[in-house]
């Protein structure tokens, strides 16, 4: 061959290789324990789950002011392993550990400014979030990431309100709300589950929530409002699916696995707690001293670590103040917290006091007293939504909270989204449709039980929820779950401040196992586990404290239902198991006895419950 030749034929072998690699098959993207996979498809990605298509993202991208829209794939690499190895101080698992594959998908316009979209495929989910370097005076545009939901698959959504507080109907297609709310439980396949949702929410960003307003199947993410000019190396929060069983879903730490470590030097003062909550029996109690004083009783006599005043302290009635009040909490022992409004969302007609941390000097000097007085710690209410302003205003509030020693509960406010693992003193998130809700309109007594049996699959998965549970009385509208339903609760539902919600002379006259129960309460858990349940039907959670195992079930449904638990996991010794049931008895409704071993089946009344203590 001459050398004209052979030149001629390396060349044409450098094009046919070149060729081949540009329609080469894309590296496969796999969870270390390879049951979760990543597959890019028509300009999208879809993500497997033992093989079976479980999510599909079927669009990506994202504009800002200085970019186009027109975004071409480039080339992916791996980055290798994540790890995730940290201790919590509330939540459902005291030590979370979780890792990851990363790849990074390179993309750029047409102008050649380019975006990144990194993936993290962890053994029990998906993560991935677009970052966009060397940013000059720009601003979001939009969001193009789409979820294709077919028709027929089994979804738990919510609609979106500023404050969170619906329910989560299950349905088969779209086209039932216009914006929906995080998180969506998804069931793509047979006993396979996708929790919808997103973490890590920094500053210079906005929440975001999902938009079903075109095609039925197509759900599109949308950031909120954020008008922030964005300079220097910029990314969106991490777009989060939690993948797997039911349990696996349940048991997740995915939200705080991609969030921010903790920012707080020193964390020993944070102690999660119960709560003596006044405003379900008392809408405007915490004006009033002599409530409050009951209410301070109450814990004392229970051993509660903390009690509420709550809205409208600063027009304390007959001569006192909050400040009486906190001496008198502090006087027995008890840890007073108190509320704020946070003057950005409802205010006009809303309580106060307000206008007293929206300035950062005011904010200074109002938690700077409430150290100084010995507050505990603060319930901010009334927040308007997910945008930009929004989440800065929040973490500006934790920030000057951690500074004074103040725990942090969320009220009228977004879902979690990790902040509970960055600002460990964030105790509790409202963010449902709870307890308080019989205070306002009749929906919630039918609807109670079964919303109930939902919200360990979809809310408190992503978070701790200040649901206030526990009323064996009624509020201003009825309540027909049963009392063990009620004290079941407690433990089902996850939230580093618990607020017990009845009325004190009520939890007083109960058996003196409720009073003792309550009094040992944890309000955070070294492990949990699911042991059964479906959405909306029936939830059986184990959760450990120390040694202690409680196990707690509830019946969402209007009929008896008998509900099989493997507990094989907990050592339980003989006599050492207490058992709370219902009665079926109007007058005596307590059924309340120790047992020598757990059950492979409880039948559980209508709307009822059940819950197990099992000491070492």
């Amino acid at each position: 061959m001459t050398i004209c030749k052979m030149k001629r034929f390396i060349w044409a072998a450098c094009l046919c290789l070149c060729s081949a690699m540009a329609f080469a098959k894309p590296m496969q993207a796999l969870s270390p324990n390879k049951k979760i996979s990543l597959q890019q498809k028509d300009g999208g990605f879809v993500v497997y789950y033992q093989g079976k298509e479980v999510l599909n993202i079927s669009q990506v991208g994202i504009t800002t002011q200085n970019t186009g829209i027109g975004q071409t794939f480039q080339r992916m690499s791996k980055r290798g392993k994540v790890k995730a190895d940290y201790v919590m101080k509330g939540g459902k698992h005291l030590h979370p550990k979780n890792v990851a594959s990363e790849y990074a998908y390179e993309y750029a316009d047409q102008n050649g400014n380019p975006m990144l979209l990194v993936f993290r495929l962890y053994n029990d989910g998906v993560a991935f979030r677009y970052e966009l370097p060397n940013l000059k005076e720009d601003l979001l545009r939009g969001e193009q990431t789409v979820y294709t939901i077919p028709e027929g698959v089994n979804r738990w959504m919510q609609k979106w309100s500023d404050g969170y507080e619906g329910f989560y109907p299950l349905t088969h297609a779209g086209g039932n709300e216009k914006r929906i709310g995080f998180p969506a439980l998804l069931s793509p396949q047979k006993d396979v589950y996708a929790l919808l949702t997103e973490a890590n929410i920094e500053r210079r960003q906005s929440a975001a929530s999902l938009y079903n307003d075109g095609n039925p199947e197509h759900y599109r993410l949308v950031p909120d409002q954020n008008e922030v000019e964005l300079n220097g190396n910029w990314h969106t929060p991490w777009r989060v699916a939690i993948i797997g069983s039911l349990a696996d879903v349940v048991q997740s730490t995915l939200v705080t696995d991609v969030s921010e470590p903790c920012k707080l030097t020193d964390t020993g003062w944070i102690h999660p707690g119960v709560v003596s909550w006044v405003y379900w029996a008392y809408n405007h109690g915490s004006n009033d001293y002599n409530i409050i004083k009951k209410y301070v009783d109450f814990a004392k006599t229970l051993q509660l670590p903390y009690v509420l005043i709550d809205a409208e302290w600063d027009k304390m009635k007959d001569g006192k103040t909050v400040v009486d009040a906190v001496n008198y909490a502090k006087s027995q022992g008890v840890k007073p917290l108190i509320w704020y409004n946070s003057s950005v969302g409802w205010i006009n007609g809303a309580p106060g006091p307000k206008f007293r941390l929206n300035k950062p000097e005011d904010r200074e000097k109002e938690f700077a007293w409430c150290e100084e007085i010995g507050v505990a710690g603060v319930k901010i209410d009334f927040f308007s939504g997910d945008n930009q302003m929004n989440m800065d205003y929040c973490l500006d509030l934790l920030e000057s909270a951690a500074r004074h020693h103040l725990l942090v509960n969320f009220h009228g406010a977004p879902i979690p989204r990790g902040w509970q693992r960055t600002y460990p003193h964030l105790l509790t998130t409202e963010g449902v449709y709870g307890a308080e809700w019989y205070n306002n309109v009749p929906t919630f007594t039918k609807k109670a039980a079964s919303h109930n049996a939902t919200l360990p699959f979809t809310r408190n998965v992503v978070g701790p929820m200040d649901y206030t549970p526990c009323a064996f009385s009624d509020s201003q509208h009825p309540h027909i779950t049963s009392h063990a339903h009620e004290l079941a609760l407690t433990v089902l539902f996850e939230s580093a401040l618990q607020h017990l919600a009845d009325r004190p002379e009520s939890f007083l006259a109960q058996p003196q196992e409720v009073k003792d129960f309550l009094s040992n309460l944890p309000a955070a858990w070294d492990e949990t586990r699911l042991v059964a349940g479906f959405p909306g039907e029936y939830a059986v959670m184990a959760r450990r404290s120390g040694k202690t195992w409680y196990v707690a079930g509830i019946n969402g449904t209007d009929e008896t239902k008998n509900i099989h638990i493997n507990t094989s996991f907990i050592k339980a010794k003989k006599n050492h198991t207490l058992l709370f049931a219902d009665s079926g008895d109007k007058d005596e409704p307590w059924a309340i006895t120790r047992i020598n071993q757990l059950p492979t089946a409880v039948s559980c009344q209508p709307r009822g419950g059940f819950l197990f203590v099992i000491n070492p």
